[in-house]
This record gives C-alpha cells, structure tokens and sequence, in this order.
C-alpha cells in the first residue's frame, strides 16, 4: 500500500463520512505547486475553494505567521491587542468601507451579517422583531450553520436538520423583478454572491448587480454581498461587485483573507449599519486575534503589490478563450470571471471521471453538481503554467467521447 493508500484508508477509518474528496491527498504545497506523499506533482486548480489566492505557503505570508508567533497568539477580546486595529484600518483602506468586524470563518461572516441587517431593521427601520425578512436566493451557498441551511435549496446541505429558522424568502437568482415582487413592509436585507461559486460559478447577466442596489436602495433594503468567495482578486477585481462598479451597503469576506495559512474572516459596512452593535451583542472568541490580523494584513499587502486582481483579469481571460477552442462534444458552456471558472457539459454527464483523469495528468480540479468542473488555481499562477495546465486539460477533454 502505497502512503497515499494509507493515509486515506487512515481518514476513511476516523473522520466522518461528510466529504467525499477526490482521492488524492496534499503533503506539500508551495505557489501553485502541490506534492503528494509518494513525490508526485500536481497543479493545484481548486485553491482551497479561493482560500490559496495569493499561492501555498507564500513566503512574505509565512514570515508574517511565524513572527507573530514568536510574540503573541491570542488574547481574546477581553483585551485589546496590537495588531487587530492595525489589521483593521488595513481592511477599511482596502474595501472602502468606515468599519470592520473581525470573525473566523465565512459561515460565521455571514451570521454576523444576517445578525446585523435583522438588529437595524428593528433599530433603524422599525419592523417589529421576530418579523424580519431577508431575501435571498435559490442555489445560494452561505456556508453550513443551522441558520443558513434553512435557506439553501441544496437537499445535501439541508434535509433532516429541522426544524428551520424562519424569516428568509427565497428567489430565482438574476432575477430582479423576483427581488422587487419579494420585497415587503418588514425585508430587512438582500443576501446575494455576486458570482454563485458553489452553483457551478453562475455569472448573472451584466446590469443585474446594478438594478439590485437600485432596488435595495428604493425600498430602504441593505444589499449584503457575500464575497467570501469571489473577493480579494478572485474575479478580477478586488470583488466582484467592483465589475459593475456597484457598492453593497455590507460584505461578507472570508477565505483568502487568511492567506491561505489561517482562518480569517469580517464584516465590512459603514458606521450607520455597523454601528447597531454594542458591547455584548456579538463577539467571538478567536475573531480579530493578532496571529490572523497579522497574516491578513501580509495576505492584503500581497494582493496588492503583487497587483493580483490584474493578473486574474488577464490570465482569466487566456483560459476562458483555450477552453472554447477545445473540441469536446459533451461541452455545453464556458464560464467565469477572472481565475473563477467553470466548464459546463451535458446535463447528464459525470464529470467525476474527468476530475480523476486531470489527476492522473498532473491537474486538481473538482466537480460540483454532477456535470460542472471549476478551474480556480491560485492567482500568482505564471503565464508558462497556465499553459502548460492548458495544453494537459485539453488532452484529457479531447479524450471525453
């Protein structure tokens, strides 16, 4: 048995049953290189679901880790530390936006978030609470608490975990009139992924960012994008939201706020939303600890200087136009924004196999929903492996009968 073999019939036997992984399993990483136990090479195409944007183990990040944690872990927020409001001011300058509120994970973003746009709407608004609503919509993934289950429409995500948290209305995603027809005297917010990433990175039609905070804004509605995915260069742009120069009134961020190294997440609004929250009515024990300020403010500064969202845009491109030159029968779409994409076939299609045989080629890429694979690589790929990656994935799609 080879240490691949063993290390997932280890995994098998002890972890719950709750993924299914391709098999493959992840020793070394560095940039967009990944190596297995047995010293095989792979080029890493999923990034950890966008969370390896700025590329494995990246060196200025990793120096920022260590020498964090060489001086102070954590605190909690019992006490104040020299780091978070460094990191915070950093994330404001970034985003545009007057407030942060530092968590861990993009689930609890989103809580925090659907927390926030309740309290103002009874605070400011003036619903009744226990009435709110938030829209939201249909293929949406917000992550897996109890709360945002309620509202996903994925049977895999949701079914035998009742009962449901109330007060969400679910719509067709690019669909505005939906939005405007669901909109009533107690919505309080609009949750919405600029680009759905787990539906099979749906892009909406152009304009429809813009009518949403059109609408938001006539019917005293905040628009919540969650970002989590899309955000920090993925698509391009800083956000995704920036492709239609569109500002929602909250982002949700996550993923690769943390560089890839650490779990770091906020919240970012305006002082008129942020401000509903007082001392008590929120916190996390972990949110804003100096090891993942200081790894954020190193990931933030290598988006930048490294100008990331440039390279996605440009690189994003090249892979888009390859794809649609490739001769496949079963191919039915390609889609995506910057280095967030995805190749749709036939309804009925299986694109497991695929996934093994890019594998075997040199290429990790995972199916979602059956028939789509996503290509999302780490941003600092080079031009000569995108090409290379290009020139593999069109070997083994040539080979799909």
């Amino acid at each position: 048995m080879s240490a691949t073999q063993a290390i997932i019939a280890q995994d098998e036997r002890f972890g719950a049953h709750n993924y299914h992984p391709l098999p493959v399993v992840i020793a070394e990483a560095e940039g967009v290189i990944v190596r297995d136990p047995d010293g095989r090479e792979y080029m890493d195409f999923l990034s950890a679901y966008s969370a390896v944007n700025q590329g494995h183990r990246h060196p200025r990040i990793i120096a920022a880790l260590k020498a964090q944690a060489d001086r102070c872990t954590l605190t909690s927020r019992a006490f104040h530390n020299d780091r978070m409001g460094e990191f915070l001011q950093k994330l404001c300058a970034y985003t545009g936006y007057e407030m942060a509120l530092p968590m861990n994970t993009g689930a609890e973003a989103v809580e925090t978030a659907i927390k926030l746009a309740r309290r103002w709407g009874v605070e400011v608004k003036g619903v009744e609470n226990g009435n709110q609503e938030i829209i939201v919509c249909a293929d949406n993934f917000h992550g897996r608490t109890s709360t945002i289950i309620s509202f996903s429409t994925d049977p895999d995500a949701r079914v035998n975990y009742g009962p449901y948290a109330p007060g969400f209305k679910i719509i067709p995603f690019d669909d505005v009139p939906a939005l405007e027809q669901a909109i009533g005297p107690n919505t309080v917010a609009f949750l919405v992924e600029p680009i759905q990433g787990e539906a099979g990175v749906a892009v909406p039609s152009a304009g429809y960012l813009q009518a949403v905070r059109r609408v938001c804004s006539e019917h005293n509605v905040l628009m919540i994008a969650d970002e989590v995915q899309t955000g920090f260069c993925r698509t391009g742009r800083k956000f995704a939201c920036d492709h239609e120069g569109v500002r929602p009134d909250v982002m949700t961020l996550g993923k690769a706020l943390g560089g890839g190294v650490f779990p770091v997440s906020a919240v970012v609004a305006d002082q008129p939303y942020m401000g509903v929250f007082t001392p008590g009515t929120h916190g996390s024990t972990f949110g804003g600890n100096p090891l993942g300020a200081a790894v954020a403010i190193a990931a933030l500064e290598v988006l930048e200087e490294e100008k990331l969202a440039e390279r996605a845009e440009r690189l994003g491109q090249t892979f888009r136009a390859a794809m649609a030159r490739i001769e496949c029968p079963r191919i039915r779409q390609v889609r995506g924004k910057g280095l967030l994409n995805a190749v749709v076939f036939d309804d009925q299609f299986e694109a497991w196999d695929v996934c093994l045989a890019l594998r075997d080629a040199g290429i990790l890429a995972k199916q979602t929903h059956g028939n789509i694979i996503r290509f999302a690589p780490p941003l600092v790929i080079t031009e000569e492996q995108l090409q290379s990656a290009l020139r593999i994935i069109r070997d083994v799609f040539q080979e799909i009968a």
